[in-house]
Formats: C-alpha cells, structure tokens, sequence
C-alpha cells in the first residue's frame, strides 16, 4: 500500500472521530439556537415595536455584513481584552449561533410573508387570534417554504464549522491541522478531512431531498383537496 494511502487510513478514524464528537455537535447546537434566535427575529420584524425592530435590524445588518471568520475572531481573542473571556468551544457556539439566527431571519420572515393575506383573514374569521393563527394557519404553511433553504443553510453550517479551527476547537480541520503538523503530509491531511465534509454533506443532502419530497407530498395533496 503507498505510504499516502496508508496515511489516509491511519487518520481517517482520528479525523472522523473528531466530526462525531465536535462537528456534529456543534453544527446541531448551533443551528438549533440559531433557528430559535432567527424565528424570534423574525416575529420580532413582522410584529414588533419600532424600537425593537430597528434593534434587530440592526442586528441582522451587521452580522450579514461582516465575515464568519472575523465575528470569531472577535468572540474568541477581541473580548478578553473587557474583560469577557471565553473558552474555545462556546464561543464557536455562540458566533455560529449568531450568525445562523441573523441570516436564517430572513428566511423566516419571508416564508411566512409568503403566506396570502386569505390564509391569516380566514384564520380570524373562524375567531382565531392572531397567536392561534399563526401557530395552526401560518406556520405549517411557511415551515414548507422554509424547508429547502434552512436545510441548505445546516449544510453549509456544518462546513463552516471548519472555522472553528481558529479557535483551537479540536473539530475535523484542526485534528486535520495537528497531524498534518507531524507527518509533513498536508496535502493528504487536508484532502481527507475535504472527503469527510463531503461524506457529511452527502448525507445531510439526501436526509433534505427525503424531507423535500414528505413536504411536497402534503403540498399536492392539499392542493388536490383544494
């Protein structure tokens, strides 16, 4: 077997070991309190003081307009310097939380403005509030539209999370980084660290293509009921 092959199989395991315990989670945790950050957000825009709306606008600007790797960077070594200093991996968690909840807002948002006035105007009508109208008449609808593009955006939270590396978050790239240190074999390293994102990737894609294709299923059928 070539040395380089052997060296594929001798850190796979390492490297794959380190998405499983650090990637994955990560990539869960982060999503999840983004998603509940982006879905208060997005409420927060549609029905909020103006005060409050200008504050979350704000909030979504400056995080849609500054890069990843700097909003870590200045979690991770800007805020020691106040005084606020946090360990590697929840300060990944929380730039990953943020920038997910500013950018999955706007996903959130515009699926449930996708949603005709009729659906809200028939909800009342039945003597629903608007609370119970959003929970049992808007949302399932605008979960559909947001399916697609909140998968994607998992999916490209999971590679992302290749730049927790900086942070010295021990996840795939850095496990990547650390053998490559000692073996002197980077191109390798970093090629089978790429195949991991790209096995990780390939499942969530298929898991989104099954969960496409349930939303779609209800959406013909009602629309043969209508």
């Amino acid at each position: 077997m070539p040395a380089w092959l052997q060296l594929m199989a001798d850190s796979f395991w390492p490297l794959l070991q380190a998405g499983l315990e650090f990637t994955v989670p990560l990539s869960l945790l982060s999503f999840a309190a983004g998603l509940a950050l982006a879905f208060l957000v997005a409420l927060i825009r549609l029905f909020g003081p103006w005060p409050l709306v200008q504050l979350v606008r704000f909030y979504v600007w400056l995080i849609r307009g500054t890069p990843l790797l700097v909003q870590l960077f200045v979690i991770f070594y800007g805020l020691p310097s106040v005084g606020i200093v946090l360990d590697p991996l929840p300060a990944a968690l929380i730039g990953f939380t943020l920038n997910v909840g500013a950018y999955n807002s706007e996903v959130i948002r515009a699926a449930i403005e996708s949603i005709p006035k009729g659906q809200w105007e028939a909800a009342y009508s039945l003597s629903m509030s608007r609370g119970q109208a959003m929970r049992r008449t808007v949302l399932p609808q605008a979960a559909r539209v947001a399916v697609p593009p909140l998968a994607n955006s998992f999916i490209s939270l999971v590679k992302d999370t290749s730049l927790a590396a900086v942070l010295t978050v021990p996840e795939i790239f850095q496990q990547a980084q650390r053998i490559a240190a000692v073996t002197y074999e980077p191109l390798v390293l970093y090629v089978l660290a790429a195949l991991i994102y790209l096995l990780f990737s390939s499942v969530l894609s298929a898991a989104q293509t099954r969960l496409e294709r349930r939303y779609g299923q209800h959406a013909t059928f009602a629309g043969k009921l209508r």
